[in-house]
């Protein structure tokens, strides 16, 4: 773990301020959008592995628990889930009879979608009552800033 940065100037002091801010504002714009579509009773750990099949495509368990950085058996408890809910279906590997290739379900697909399309109805009403239209132009300006920092890499 890094040690808090401790700022040497009042420049410094004022960007410290602000990132503060930003965590806060954007913390609770997460938790506003979360309220807006339904997760469920799932976990973070088992809509993690939701998202990432949707984005990176068919995976194994192991290839799954790798990249979440939980052990096999942890992966298998969260697929379960999943799969018991209709959300992931797994397919026997072509190449290796002994894996199984998870993906998800057509269900799960428009599920995502549904809630994707809910967190967007509501930014656009909040945008369109809440911003005139210079304030629009800001906040447009501004998701290109956003965007960098969050493609800046950790650590």
């Amino acid at each position: 773990m890094t040690e808090p940065f401790q700022p040497s100037s009042s420049a410094d002091s004022e960007l410290l301020a602000l990132a503060g801010e930003t965590r806060v504002a954007v913390g609770k714009l997460m938790r506003r959008l979360r309220e807006q579509s339904s997760t469920g009773d799932f976990t973070f750990s088992q809509i993690s592995v939701l998202v990432r099949l949707e984005r990176e495509g068919p995976a194994t368990l192991t290839t799954l628990a790798k990249a979440e950085g939980v052990r096999t058996q942890s992966m298998g408890a969260t697929v379960a889930v999943l799969q018991a809910a209709g959300l992931v279906a797994g397919t026997p590997d072509p190449a290796d009879g002994r894996q199984t290739i998870l993906s998800i379900t057509e269900a799960c697909r428009e599920r995502i979608h549904a809630g994707r399309a809910a967190k967007e109805d509501w930014l656009f009403h909040v945008i369109r009552a809440r911003l005139d239209p210079a304030e629009q132009q800001q906040l447009a300006a501004s998701l290109e800033l956003l965007k960098r920092i969050a493609e800046y890499p950790a650590g």
